[in-house]
C-alpha cells in the first residue's frame, strides 16, 4: 500500500494527493480540488466518526419489524445532509426505501445502491453494547469502531457520505450527478426491491446513470483489494413441518412418551431435509433442480491468479476451520466457492430449548434455509423444483415459505465502472484481484437485469470484518499501514468519483 491515501498526516496527505493528481490530470484546478477536498476530510474527522456512531445506534430489522418507519427517515436526512436536493421516501408492500438525486450539473451521472438496515443481535454476545458504536483499541488495526452495521453496511456508507460532505465543505462540486436508491430490506432478501427501483421515476433516473455501485470496506488485512464482478443470488425460505398441515402427530405439544403411539413432525422436517442433499450434505440432491453454469475459462484464470496471492492459512483462520470440502487443494476450494450453488441450513427451531430438558413432542418444526444461485440460476426455478421435490417424496405437506431472494448478478471486467474502480486502485499503488463474484449476495440482479441492463458492482478503501456476527467492527484509525481508516476511505470514493467523471 503506498502513501496515496494514508492520513495520519496532513502535511504527507497534501504532498501525496498533488503527486496522484499530477500523474492523473495536467489540471491545476484538479490538482488543487483533490488537495482542497483531503484536508476537508481530515478536519471532518470527529464529525464523519459521530455520524456513523448515530446511525449505527437507530437500528432497522425487518426480521424484527424494528426501526421502521425511522430507518428510512434517517436515511433520507443523511442523504439530504449530503447534498442531495430531493431525497423521497417511497413505500413498498413491505419496508420503505429512498430515492434521492443529487444534481452537480455534470456531464455524467451514477447510480448508488445502499441499505439501512442490519442483522439481528443478541447483546449477551457482545464484548460491548451493539447499538453503543463504541470505539476500541483493537490489536494490529488501531481504533476500531464495534456495533451492529459497523460494516454491513453503514461504516462504507457513511464514509460515502463523509466524502460528499467534504467536497461540499471544500467549495466543490461532485464531479458525476449521483442517483440514490436505499433500500430497508437487504437482511431479510429484499423481497420488494423491485418496487423501488421500478417505479417509473427512479427507474427513469437510474436509466441515465453509467453504472450503480454501493460502497464497500474491500481492504484485506494484508492489503489486497478484490475487485468482484457479481454475486450469487440467494433464496431465503423456511420450511415447515406441523401436525396439523401434515394430519399426523399432534396439534399441540404432548408429553415425550407419547411418542411411542404419535407422529412427531420434528423428525418428519428432519427426513424431509436429508432428502436435499448427499450423505455428507455438500451436494444439492434435489430433483430438477437447475443447472449451474460451469466456470469459464476467465474466471479460472481469475480464480488461480487470487489463489495465488492470498493465503490458505489465513483464510482458515480467519474463519476457524481446519478442512474444506472433501479436502479440497486451496484452487479446488475456491473454485467450489465460485461455481457451487448451496443449500444450506441457518437453523432449526422446534420444541424447547431452554436450560435442562423438557419432555414434549413438538407439534412443530422449522428449518430456516438459504439456497445460493449462480449464472444461470433463477430463484422462481429453484423454489418450484423445491416445491415438486418435497411432493414427490412424500413431503407436499411441509410448508415452503419464502421470505426474500434474487436472482445471481454479473457485469463484464471492461465495463467502465469496473475499469475506474481498477484505475483508482493502481494508481494507489494497489495491484487488485479480478474475482467472478461474490459468495455472499446482494440484489444487483435489479440493475444488471433488463429492463435497466447496468453496471454494478462494489467499491471503497477500508476494513471491517464480524458482518452477521457479535462484534462487528469497521475500521476508524488504522494502525496497519496497507488498511485505511474511516478518511482514507472516504478518500478513495472521493478519487472514485473523480475518475469516474473522467
Amino acid at each position: 500500500m503506498t502513501m496515496l491515501f494514508q492520513k495520519r498526516k496532513t502535511i504527507a496527505i497534501a504532498i501525496v494527493a498533488l503527486a496522484t493528481l499530477a500523474s492523473s490530470s495536467n489540471s491545476p484546478a484538479a490538482e488543487n480540488a483533490l488537495d482542497d477536498i483531503r484536508a476537508e476530510v481530515a478536519k471532518r474527522h470527529s464529525e464523519a466518526v459521530k455520524r456513523l456512531q448515530d446511525w449505527i445506534a437507530l437500528p432497522s430489522i425487518a426480521a424484527e419489524n424494528r426501526g421502521y418507519p425511522d430507518g428510512a427517515a434517517t436515511m433520507a436526512q443523511l442523504a439530504r445532509d449530503a447534498g442531495f436536493q430531493q431525497a423521497t421516501v417511497l413505500n413498498t408492500d413491505g419496508k420503505p426505501g429512498v430515492f434521492a438525486t443529487l444534481d452537480a450539473g455534470a456531464a455524467k451521472t451514477v447510480g448508488l445502491y445502499f441499505m439501512y438496515d442490519v442483522k439481528q443481535f443478541d447483546p449477551a454476545e457482545w464484548s460491548s453494547p451493539p447499538l453503543e458504536a463504541r470505539l476500541v483499541d483493537k490489536a494490529a488495526l488501531g481504533k476500531v469502531m464495534v456495533g451492529r452495521g459497523a460494516v454491513n453496511q453503514k461504516g462504507p456508507e457513511a464514509a460515502f457520505l463523509a466524502a460528499l460532505h467534504a467536497i461540499r465543505g471544500a467549495g466543490r462540486k461532485v464531479p458525476v450527478n449521483l442517483v440514490l436508491v436505499a433500500e430497508g430490506e437487504e437482511e431479510i432478501g429484499s423481497p420488494h426491491i423491485g418496487q423501488l427501483v421500478h417505479r417509473p421515476e427512479v427507474e427513469a433516473a437510474l436509466r441515465k446513470c453509467s453504472g450503480v455501485f454501493m460502497p464497500a470496506a474491500s481492504q484485506d488485512l494484508d492489503g489486497i483489494v478484490t475487485v468482484s464482478l457479481g454475486a450469487k443470488g440467494v433464496v431465503e425460505l423456511e420450511l415447515v413441518s406441523s401436525g396439523e398441515k401434515w394430519g399426523r402427530g399432534p396439534a399441540k405439544d404432548i408429553h415425550s412418551s407419547l411418542k411411542a403411539m404419535v407422529d412427531s413432525p420434528a423428525w418428519h422436517l428432519v427426513k424431509a431435509l436429508s432428502t436435499l442433499v448427499s450423505e455428507d450434505g455438500n451436494r444439492i440432491a434435489i430433483d430438477g433442480y437447475p443447472t449451474p453454469r460451469p466456470l469459464n475459462a476467465d474466471e479460472k484464470a481469475m480464480i488461480a491468479v487470487a489463489s495465488k496471492r492470498r493465503s490458505e492459512a489465513v483464510s482458515k483462520k480467519q474463519l476457524g476451520v481446519q478442512h474444506w470440502i472433501g479436502d479440497l487443494p486451496w484452487l479446488e476450494a475456491n473454485e467450489r466457492l465460485e461455481s457451487q450453488p448451496t443449500v444450506n441450513i441457518e437453523g432449526l427451531v422446534g420444541g424447547y430449548t431452554g436450560p435442562g430438558g423438557k419432555t414434549i413432542l413438538p407439534h412443530r418444526a422449522v428449518a430456516k434455509i438459504d439456497m445460493r444461485l449462480v449464472p444461470d440460476m433463477k430463484v422462481d426455478d429453484a423454489v418450484a423444483a423445491l416445491k415438486a421435490h418435497l411432493l414427490k417424496r412424500g413431503f407436499g405437506d411441509i410448508e415452503v415459505n419464502v421470505t426474500g431472494g434474487y436472482d445471481p448478478t454479473g457485469t463484464a471486467a471492461t465495463a467502465p465502472l469496473i475499469q475506474a474502480q481498477v484505475a483508482v486502485l493502481k494508481r494507489a499503488g494497489i495491484d487488485p484481484l479480478m474475482w467472478p463474484r461474490n459468495a455472499g449476495s446482494y440484489p444487483g440482479y435489479i440493475f444488471t437485469g433488463p429492463p435497466l441492463a447496468l453496471a454494478a458492482g462494489h467499491f471503497g478503501l477500508g476494513h471491517g470484518s464480524g458482518a452477521h456476527a457479535p462484534d462487528e467492527y469497521y475500521v476508524i484509525e488504522s494502525a496497519n499501514p496497507k488498511v485505511q481508516g474511516i478518511d482514507g476511505a472516504a478518500m478513495s470514493f472521493v478519487e472514485y468519483l473523480y475518475e469516474l467523471g473522467r
